[in-house]
């Protein structure tokens, strides 16, 4: 039987009040919801969040023994190159692996973790890693405009140690048009609210819940969690009624302190009742996006084991308010933006030189001296401690996983960046090594030298004329 060994989850740090986006917006109508809603930074996407979600997954675990990523978005950043590739080699999981997008509806994320269990159950796989992550982009004052919020989980699955087993699932398929966007499209579009709530959500997620419990002889009341997607919070709260919930049954859907954030949230709701979960316990999980997807889990005794991740709680504390709409826009690029001269002459990274390199660039791999243990990045051939200078007696060293502390930084006022400025500067790891890195996610003002940070997979260059997408690792502060 296959089961969830492990789980993360990533929340991007800005959050943007929705009353601030009610009064930049006062004059096209009142928001459907309040609270506040996680806005991706102008460098993550689906990719990056799904890598982060991923790496807060892996911690403790050995990623050389994963043989399978599958990774669901509804908007992925290639709709020709295969996303799930990029984020393996993120991770630099071995080349001996099996990796596959699922996109194009909501309900993908329970897609990609039930055949990731039916390939382990079959044999096909070991150990397989289930990313989801969506960054959806609705037309200004529109209703996805305000509800959808961005965010990324995973779930390392396999048959041993595992902390909650899958017991079972259910499953419907309704050509059902609730959004919709065709290919070429950047903008979703939306079918009447009420007709959604009504014939969607309101039908399918009661169907789902009935065929999982009647088909494993089971009673709605042997669940300690219930976890349904819903992107209306009245209807989520209906629904608890409709299928006879306790309120310590149903599991917070996140959309007033995250949003709906699509693909992504009804696995981001399971991870959060995975932190709180106690051995014994029984989860179901219903995804939403034509039709349902019902799963059931029962949590075992190695729930204790897991800790030191960021998972839902951390990612929720470590907020900052993003302040205004306007710049939220620039983040989307539904505005245009001046970003100097040199945005205009950005350069990306030859694609020859990405695949030639992609554990250098992309997993971050540099060389270990095996005469000295002296540590660089980038890779080289000969020892860089003048104590040693060994040639040619290097094995690859991962720094993705390292934390460090920055060793000289400048702040550039100069350098094409949609949140100005951009800083960079220089990071010295635990363990030995140094490199350049851009930062991300901090306050200019509030870099020091021998702040603590951590590596984050991000966007480096993007140049949508020649379908270019550049990742590499930046550095992060570490917040406490």
């Amino acid at each position: 039987m296959a089961g969830i060994k492990s789980y993360g989850a990533h929340i991007p740090r800005f959050r943007l009040d929705r009353n601030i986006m009610q009064m930049a917006l006062l004059f096209l109508g009142f928001a459907p919801i309040r609270g506040e809603k996680a806005v991706a930074n102008w460098d993550e996407d689906s990719i990056t969040m799904a890598a982060a979600a991923a790496k807060d997954c892996l911690i403790g675990e050995d990623a050389g023994k994963v043989d399978g990523l599958y990774f669901a978005t509804t908007s992925p950043t290639y709709s020709l190159r295969q996303n799930a590739g990029i984020i393996a080699a993120a991770l630099d999981l071995q080349t001996a692996s099996r990796t596959a997008d699922f996109t194009d509806s909501t309900k993908s994320g329970s897609a990609a973790l039930l055949a990731a269990a039916d390939a382990i159950s079959a044999g096909s796989l070991n150990s397989c890693l289930v990313c989801a992550a969506d960054c959806r982009v609705s037309k200004i004052a529109s209703n996805g405009d305000y509800t959808y919020g961005d965010g990324g989980a995973a779930f390392l699955l396999g048959k041993d140690d595992v902390i909650a087993n899958i017991e079972g699932s259910f499953s419907t398929t309704h050509d059902f048009v609730d959004r919709r966007r065709l290919a070429g499209e950047r903008l979703e579009h939306m079918w009447e609210e009420r007709f959604i709530r009504d014939a969607g959500y309101m039908k399918f997620i009661p169907e789902a819940v009935l065929g999982l419990v009647k088909k494993y002889n089971l009673n709605i009341k042997d669940f300690s969690r219930v976890i349904y997607s819903c992107a209306f919070t009245g209807a989520h709260a209906a629904l608890g009624k409709t299928l006879g919930l306790t309120p310590e049954q149903v599991q917070e859907p996140l959309l007033t302190t995250v949003g709906d954030t699509g693909v992504a949230q009804p696995l981001m709701m399971l991870v959060a009742a995975l932190e709180d979960a106690k051995p014994g316990d029984k989860i179901m999980l219903v995804s939403f996006g034509q039709g349902c997807d019902a799963l059931y889990l029962t949590v075992t005794e190695n729930i204790k084991k897991i800790k030191n991740k960021k998972a839902v709680k951390r990612n929720l504390a470590n907020k900052v308010q993003l302040g205004s709409y306007e710049k939220y826009l620039a983040f989307r690029k539904l505005m245009p933006v001046e970003i100097g001269i040199r945005g205009e002459e950005t350069m990306f990274t030859s694609f020859s030189i990405v695949s030639r390199e992609s554990r250098e660039l992309y997993g971050m791999v540099g060389s270990k001296c095996q005469k000295c243990g002296t540590p660089s990045w980038p890779v080289q051939r000969i020892c860089p401690n003048p104590d040693c200078g060994a040639v040619d007696q290097m094995e690859p060293y991962r720094f993705a996983e390292k934390l460090g502390n920055i060793f000289t930084y400048t702040s550039d006022f100069l350098a094409p960046c949609i949140d100005p400025p951009g800083s960079y500067g220089f990071v010295d790891f635990a363990g030995g090594g140094r490199a350049g890195l851009d930062f991300t996610d901090c306050d200019a003002n509030a870099l020091s030298v021998g702040m603590p940070v951590e590596l984050s997979f991000r966007i480096k260059f993007a140049d949508e004329k020649r379908a270019a997408v550049n990742y590499g690792w930046k550095a992060m502060p570490i917040v406490a």
